[in-house]
């Protein structure tokens, strides 16, 4: 049985809340702060990248190489109908079976615009000679915390897997809050043994939250 422990991030002290709680290992969802409070289960371990230390693998530099011709766009957080398809193409691909395939486009509207603190919505774009705006490919909700930067939701073209889109998201991120000295990118829920989330464990060094706090793991 899951069980969560969830509060509401509104008013004028959203901000400094979410920043408390991201350290606290919790997660926003729209106006809501939320941590997994299972009985007897510790299993979802708060994970947290130390960008000022990392330093990209042989791999990592590779799907950078691959990506340079996108063009990264970072805006306030408006939802549109292009990034709406691109998410429905998304999870099509690749989480059909979650209740988010069933969302609208207005239930995607409040995910992106309805929130108190900090945020925007970074889009990835391909641009060419014959497409000077250049086609949205991916994109990622950012939240702006004290000492990081924090990936609420990312999606991408699924087609694209050449481009290993998720990771190169990842990647531009640690730049990003390694550009603005913020030790920290924040990619959520960890849990040891999972397929769905090993991809977690491969940006190092990172911390994960443990009963007497954050843990570096090297």
């Amino acid at each position: 049985m899951e069980r969560k422990v969830f509060t509401h991030l509104v008013g004028l002290r959203a901000k400094t809340l979410n920043n408390a709680l991201s350290l606290a290992g919790f997660r926003r969802s729209q106006t809501i702060g939320y941590r997994p409070a299972c009985e007897g289960c510790n299993a979802c371990i708060s994970v947290r990248v130390r960008s000022n230390e990392f330093n990209p693998s042989r791999t990592h530099q590779r799907i950078i190489r691959r990506n340079t011709d996108l063009t990264a766009i970072s805006q306030d957080k408006r939802a549109s109908t292009e990034q709406f398809n691109l998410f429905q193409r998304y999870i099509r691909g690749r989480h059909i079976e979650s209740g988010m395939a069933d969302m609208s486009f207005n239930d995607y509207q409040m995910m992106i615009e309805d929130s108190y603190v900090e945020t925007q919505i970074i889009e990835y774009r391909q641009r060419t000679l014959h497409d000077p705006a250049g086609a949205l490919i991916a994109c990622c909700l950012t939240d702006h915390l004290s000492d990081g930067l924090s990936m609420v939701y990312s999606f991408y073209d699924p087609t694209m897997r050449e481009r290993s889109l998720g990771v190169f998201m990842i990647l531009d991120h640690i730049i990003r809050a390694k550009s603005v000295n913020k030790p920290y990118l924040y990619l959520g829920y960890w849990v040891d043994g999972s397929p769905k989330m090993a991809y977690k464990s491969r940006y190092l060094p990172q911390e994960r939250l443990e009963r007497d706090g954050w843990r570096p793991v090297y």
